[in-house]
């Protein structure tokens, strides 16, 4: 970098600094985008290195309307603000230009002004793009920038002979997030132009864009700035074509401190010490990346140390802080990261396209993890495992969230989807694939078993509300980024992985990954529809001579064009089968049209007592089947639940699988009996069968040691509380659940001694043993109660030396902490706050809202508005933890009502997290005056807003609605049918 150029950067960085001592820079809006006054004469040259700039050296930005349209008016004179009709207007970006390459440099400041006390970044960047139709406008996005003149406006436009283009008029269209430039004359046709830029944004601590991350170690506060661009925030760092199917090529530099590390998507290319005012800063420049989309652009300056090896080439790095680093919590992303690219590598039969492998923990960092391509960003719990302090399912979660991510750097960073309507293809993929490839690295642990209990019981409940949601929207209706953020949901990522599953089951996994091989091959590099995907499956099927009824496009659009999923009823007198969209509210009516009228295309497996066979229910409503036919033996449908759907029968044929449950469960395979009881439970919510039925399905637990099923319980039997726990009922509930899950708890003590420190072998036994623990102590089984407070009051008196098993620590704290009082407290949130391990806080912070002491609750709460107590992104599970509990329930939700526009400035651009936030405060609302809160608080905060939590709210109030229902409708018959149960 010239001397010249980096003057100019410090140049725009005091000027941004210089205006706000004066004026508006103070204000936390300060990096909000301003134009500059166009008849502005542009600055003096720039100061050579080593100078300081004066005050009259700079370029600073006015704030001012938007002209309207005639060249922009002298300072005397007062802009119009008034909006006149143009193509800034749309909130897509016109198809006359396309991006070939961006330069951008960028220069993180990770200390804050001592005046203005914000931190910023300054940067300049240089876009190459080519006009597809002549043009008057530019039209590029940008949000919360500032840009200093140059020639009197927002950017410089030249040709490809380095000639200006004239600019009439620049400004900035906020709504939109649009940089405009007008021009005098416009573009040609298939010519190239270059547009420069120089602009200073706020490098806030608002997980969006490039932004900030602070940590504490040894005592010092350090800085981070990262990068999260996905969906719609690479334009909050530089202006660009932010749109996924606006591929380009990246070269990325930054400048920062010598003891800082700079990273990028790409290998260094070049490293060089300079000097600005006397002070030596380092310059990292990158090398060119691969044409990729906007939203997979990472850079990254950090203290951060790492980890390496070298596989098939490919180099490895595994980044955290220094001390978890030292600590070994990076060993294990390392030892397994490798096989899980050979796995994929050799499973799409497409080679790692980059030459290295960058995965980072991140102490901030607002989603689980992000593919950016060579350089993928972790919340430290998705990445980093402590052998002695981690769980198991801990060790899962690293396993899982590598394999998707790895998986996405084909499946999504190859190739891409052309636009957000169909990001379930990118996420429902990833989410699928992710059991294959931490399967691959663990292969002991039968993760694909757990894929049902973990994607498809989840969504379910999700996708059984009228106010769900196709996997595909229609392109139009997907536009605004809280449109798009919205669609960051359980129906994209699990429904997506279970429609994908089952497209895989019968078309076999040979055929299926046939399909993905030619799809990748002919789309890399570029972007891809779903409709491409099905073309290539369509092809292996051709190829292949698999026998389908219909074509892959014709079934699989019955399941991605239309919301819900079908309840399937067998009738085994006569072998009737029918189908009917399934709605958890037996009342409602479907919201939106459907192109198929809620009929699928439904491959059912079943099973009697010979081999598995396959029968298609072809979009209508009802069909005989006569192998289905029975009058003395059980038919079990939908083997293995590989299938979408739900699975009703006839009262004779429920009766004889519970009694095959009761006799020899073995008889039914593992999935399917978790099947049988999540199916039977919401049936029964559904008004499908009786929920005496229902209930009657947990009979048989008495002998059942395998976690599937009693996972599918606890899930089932979670609602039951949810509703019942404020209710006379639930003191039977209370005895029953006890009764069922004692003997499971004595199994444990008995399969491993009572000593908790000991685990069972098994991979999903230890989930079953954790399970039987929490189950008996959260249903106030003494001697279970006893056990834990006792432990954690050892763990008091000697916090550095006593161990407690770390599959148990979450039961542990929860009952020891809701069973004390505010030392047991006081000394969990010490250990929270002195913790290093991100897994062991989690733990920890999930547990202090287990307190049933009401001034704690609130007061816990109350620091949830302070990212010094509670980080921002851990702010709103925090919140929806203090909600699960009977007690703080109430208090979550005054405490929502009350800050809902702090909750919402802070929080409402997140996807999960802010969906999960009004869900989870809301999930026991089941009285009509708790429906009449929701209500009102929707009427009252219309102008505030809802953002990515607008689906969910809706969803809240049709939760409520149904949950009322079901009160009124079972609450005594469940009273009743636990009385009769209980064993004197």
């Amino acid at each position: 970098m010239s001397g010249i150029a980096m003057s100019k950067l410090v140049v725009a960085l005091l000027g941004v600094l210089f205006v706000g001592m004066l004026s508006a820079i103070i204000a936390l809006s300060v990096v909000y985008s301003n134009e500059v006054n166009a008849n502005k004469e542009p600055a003096a040259p720039a100061p050579t290195e080593k100078t300081t700039p004066k005050p009259s050296d700079i370029t600073t930005e006015k704030p001012t309307a938007r002209p309207s349209g005639k060249p922009t008016a002298s300072p005397s004179e007062k802009p119009t603000p008034t909006m006149r009709p143009g193509p800034w207007n749309n909130i897509r970006l016109p198809k006359n230009l396309e991006p070939i390459s961006y330069k951008v440099k960028l220069w993180p400041k990770l200390e804050p002004d001592p005046i203005t006390k914000l931190y910023t970044f300054s940067g300049d960047s240089t876009v190459e793009f080519r006009c597809l139709v002549p043009t008057d406008f530019v039209i590029i996005h940008s949000n919360k920038l500032n840009y200093t003149a140059k020639g009197g406006h927002l950017a410089l436009l030249k040709d490809s002979s380095g000639n200006d283009v004239e600019v009439s008029s620049s400004w900035l269209e906020p709504k939109n997030q649009y940089l405009v430039l007008e021009l005098t004359a416009p573009l040609q046709k298939d010519a190239t132009y270059t547009m420069v830029t120089e602009f200073v944004g706020e490098l806030a601590d608002d997980l969006a864009g490039f932004y900030r991350s602070e940590y504490t170690e040894g005592g010092v506060r350090k800085v981070v700035a990262t990068t999260q661009m996905q969906p719609t925030d690479a334009r909050k760092a530089f202006p660009c074509f932010d749109e996924p199917a606006m591929k380009a090529t990246f070269d990325v530099t930054i400048i920062h401190k010598p003891e800082h590390k700079a990273i990028s998507n790409m290998p260094i290319i070049d490293e060089k010490s300079i000097t600005v005012d006397t002070i030596i800063w380092r310059e990292t420049t990158f090398n060119t990346t691969l044409k990729m989309s906007t939203y997979l652009l990472a850079f990254i300056v950090c203290e951060f140390t790492y980890i390496e090896k070298i596989e098939n080439g490919t180099q490895i790095r595994i980044w955290a802080r220094p001390q978890a680093v030292y600590d070994g919590q990076a060993d294990y992303a390392i030892n397994i990261t490798g096989n899980i690219l050979n796995f994929f590598a050799d499973y799409y039969k497409v080679a790692y396209p980059l030459p290295k492998s960058d995965q980072i923990a991140l102490p901030d960092f607002a989603a689980g993890a992000m593919e950016n391509w060579g350089l993928v960003t972790y919340r430290e719990t998705a990445l980093l495992y402590d052998p002695v302090q981690s769980s198991n399912g801990n060790k899962e979660r690293v396993a899982s969230v590598v394999a998707h991510e790895l998986a996405h750097q084909w499946f999504g960073n190859l190739v891409t989807l052309k636009w957000w309507n169909d990001l379930w293809l990118n996420e429902g993929f990833a989410s699928y694939v992710e059991y294959l490839g931490a399967d691959y690295a663990e292969p002991t642990w039968e993760l694909k078993d757990l894929f049902v209990m973990s994607e498809l019981h989840r969504v379910f409940s999700m996708d059984s509300l009228v106010s769900s949601h196709p996997l595909s929207s229609a392109e139009e209706d997907i536009n605004t980024p809280g449109e798009i953020n919205e669609l960051f949901d359980s129906i994209s990522y699990s429904k997506g992985g279970s429609v994908l599953r089952m497209l895989s089951s019968f078309l076999t996994e040979p055929v299926f990954v046939e399909g993905l091989n030619t799809y990748l091959l002919a789309h890399q590099l570029s972007n891809a529809a779903v409709d491409d995907l099905w073309v290539h499956q369509q092809q292996a099927v051709d190829n292949n001579n698999v026998n389908l009824p219909k074509t892959v496009k014709e079934i699989m659009d019955t399941w991605t064009l239309q919301m819900g999923y079908p309840v399937i009823k067998l009738d085994t007198s006569n072998g009737n089968v029918t189908q009917k969209y399934f709605l958890i509210d037996p009342e409602a009516v479907a919201g939106r049209p459907s192109p198929f009228n809620y009929l699928w295309n439904v491959p059912i497996t079943w099973k009697k007592d010979g081999p598995i066979s396959t029968v298609w229910l072809l979009g209508v409503k009802d069909a005989i089947f006569p192998d289905l036919q029975s009058a003395d033996k059980w038919v079990l449908l939908n083997i293995d639940e590989v299938g979408y759907y739900r699975v009703n029968y006839d009262v004779a044929n429920w009766n004889r699988l519970l009694n095959q449950l009761q006799t020899d469960l073995e008889m039914i395979p593992v999935i399917n009996r978790a099947q049988i009881i999540d199916d039977a439970f919401n049936l029964a919510r559904a008004k499908h069968i009786d929920v005496k039925l229902a209930l009657n399905t947990t009979l048989y637990l008495v002998n059942e040691r395998k976690y599937q099923p009693w996972q599918a319980t606890i899930s089932s039997l979670s609602y039951f509380k949810q509703m019942l726990d404020r209710s006379a009922v639930f003191g039977n509930m209370q005895k029953y659940i006890l009764q069922q899950v004692i003997p499971l708890y004595n199994y444990y003590d008995n399969l491993v001694g009572s000593n908790w420190n000991d685990v069972p072998p098994g991979h999903a036994d230890q989930y079953n043993q954790v399970n039987a623990i929490s189950l008996a102590c959260s249903y106030n089984h003494l001697p279970c109660e006893v056990k834990a407070s006792a432990i954690y009051k050892a763990w008091m008196e000697n916090p550095d030396n006593y161990i407690i098993h770390a599959n148990l620590k979450s039961t542990v704290y929860c009952v020891a902490i809701a069973a004390g009082g505010q030392a047991e407290w006081d000394f969990g949130w010490k250990m929270f706050k002195e913790t290093s391990l991100a897994t062991e806080a989690d733990k920890l912070r999930d547990a202090l809202a287990c307190s049933k002491q009401t001034w704690i609750l609130n007061r816990y709460l109350e620091y949830t508005l302070d990212p010094a107590m509670i980080r921002k992104q851990d702010a709103t599970n925090t919140i929806v933890r203090i909600a699960s509990n009977v007690v703080g329930q109430s208090l979550a939700w005054d405490f929502i009502r009350a800050n809902w526009e702090y909750i919402f400035t802070e929080y409402g651009g997140g996807s999960f997290s802010f969906s999960r936030l009004i869900e989870g405060v809301t999930g026991r609302f089941s009285t009509d005056y708790e429906l009449k809160q929701l209500e009102q608080f929707k009427a009252d905060n219309q102008e505030v807003g809802f953002g990515s939590g607008t689906r969910a709210l809706e969803q809240a109030l049709e939760r409520t609605k149904v949950n009322i229902k079901w009160r009124a409708d079972n609450e005594k018959r469940i009273d009743e049918w636990f009385i009769d149960s209980i064993r004197p």
